[in-house]
């Protein structure tokens, strides 16, 4: 049985929600490219932690959602290829009527399945993954769990990093944090909670993260310059968490 999509707007923003009041994303219709919501800014820090425009060339995201990941990248990482898990057709033709999904065959390919499954079965290596993907009562399932994990790790480059958004764990942000951590021996980091009470957890694969908080603001000026994407405010609330030793991020 496919999941209810229901569209509303308010203020200028249009909403897509799974059959209740949740939000599953959004877009504001007059910025259809920008990220709307303070989480998935938060989860395009991962462009902070690798060298330049040319990173990432291969992206996997799962969870579609509204595309609002998905258009950014698009736009801003024009050399970048985009593999899209999303379980839910209806979800895929919402994001295509609603809210301007590209079509663009060479540079996005979408599978409508299961993600746990392609990631099981995939071959194929990404520099970035991305995993959004969460049912209507913000449940992420098979997503949060160390097989699934220690999947994404064997799926990721020499220069691989993932993206987590943890919110409504059944176990709590840091029981799905704690799978991560176990399938990359460690080398992950998790941000302070966004105020809509979404965490983001980063993980690492291959050449080590280690960038220190004024580059990170140098990049994040330069990601703004060229994208119009602020995350100086992330980095301000990274800071003051104190979970980076010496002032220097380390994945």
């Amino acid at each position: 049985m496919s999941t209810p999509i229901d569209i509303s707007e308010q203020a200028g923003v249009r909403y897509l929600h799974f059959g209740s009041t949740w939000v599953q994303g959004a877009m504001r219709i007059a910025r259809p490219w920008d990220l709307e919501l303070e989480y998935t800014r938060e989860m395009m820090a991962s462009l902070l932690l690798r060298d330049g425009g040319r990173w990432p060339r291969n992206v996997l995201l799962i969870g579609l959602g509204t595309a609002s990941l998905t258009k950014f990248l698009y736009r801003h990482r024009p050399l970048s290829h985009l593999t899209i898990v999303e379980i839910e057709p209806s979800v895929v033709m919402a994001a295509r009527q609603f809210f301007k999904l590209p079509e663009d065959d060479k540079r996005i390919h979408l599978v409508i399945g299961d993600g746990v499954e392609y990631v099981l079965g995939a071959d194929k290596k990404f520099d970035l993954i991305l995993v959004d993907g969460f049912n209507e009562h913000a449940h992420p399932g098979g997503l949060n769990t160390l097989p699934f994990y220690q999947a994404c790790r064997s799926r990721l480059s020499d220069e691989g990093v993932m993206a987590v958004n943890l919110l409504g764990l059944c176990r709590g942000v840091m029981g799905g944090f704690e799978y991560i951590l176990n399938a990359f021996d460690d080398r992950a980091l998790i941000f302070p909670s966004c105020e809509s009470g979404n965490t983001i957890a980063f993980a690492a694969e291959g050449e080590p993260v280690a960038i220190t908080f004024d580059d990170l603001k140098e990049n994040a000026l330069t990601l703004k310059e060229e994208t119009g994407l602020n995350l100086l405010p992330t980095l301000t609330r990274l800071a003051q968490a104190k979970t980076c030793l010496n002032n220097t991020l380390v994945i």
